[in-house]
């Protein structure tokens, strides 16, 4: 289990693979996704409490909590195209351990969980946030045209509850304001 200290305060931060003892966290999390996408006017796609619980009892998530068992940041792990492509989506922290170093940990551990679960999945996500790009980057990803992303209609549909939705279904599902980023194993080994 990783631990970081946050740089607004002397707590001590772990980071690790979530489990069906983390539901309890599942609505607090749903609820700051859903505000968070709000205050940021961008899109996200809405999870029910229900499916985040699932994803942390798959051992697909990974949790961030302070040792009093506060929950300060959480990420999870979709599968696309029968296991081809993994997405590592609802990337939130906390408002007050916003700034301190935890989201790019939560990165790391998710990305490090699907290269373990999904060795030959293409690993990609869609963002509006340049945090997020640049964590993405600095693991290997690079920007792409949605064409090279899954084209599961399931993935797709996720995009519905997104504020963006119609922009995205007017270009064709070929471009929306996410930029589009992909991390290629079979890429990384040519190197």
């Amino acid at each position: 289990m990783e631990q970081i200290k946050t740089t607004s305060s002397s707590e001590v931060i772990a980071t690790r693979v979530a489990s069906h003892e983390d539901a309890r966290y599942a609505r607090q999390i749903a609820d700051e996704m859903e505000a968070s996408a709000k205050a940021r006017g961008t899109g996200i796609a809405k999870r029910s409490p229900e499916y985040l619980a699932a994803k942390m009892a798959e051992g697909k998530a990974v949790i961030s909590l302070t040792e009093d068992g506060t929950w300060v940041g959480f990420c999870y792990i979709e599968a696309w195209s029968h296991g081809k492509f993994v997405a590592n989506s609802g990337l939130i922290v906390s408002p007050d351990f916003r700034n301190s170093g935890v989201a790019k940990e939560i990165k790391r551990r998710i990305f490090e969980l699907s290269r373990q679960m999904f060795p030959n999945a293409k690993i990609f996500g869609l963002t509006t946030g340049l945090a997020v790009m640049k964590m993405n980057s600095d693991l290997g990803y690079v920007p792409v045209t949605y064409s090279e992303l899954t084209d599961d209609e399931e993935f797709w549909a996720g995009c519905k509850s997104c504020v963006n939705f119609e922009i995205l279904m007017s270009k064709d599902r070929k471009n929306c304001l996410c930029t589009g980023m992909l991390y290629d194993p079979a890429k990384e080994l040519k190197k």
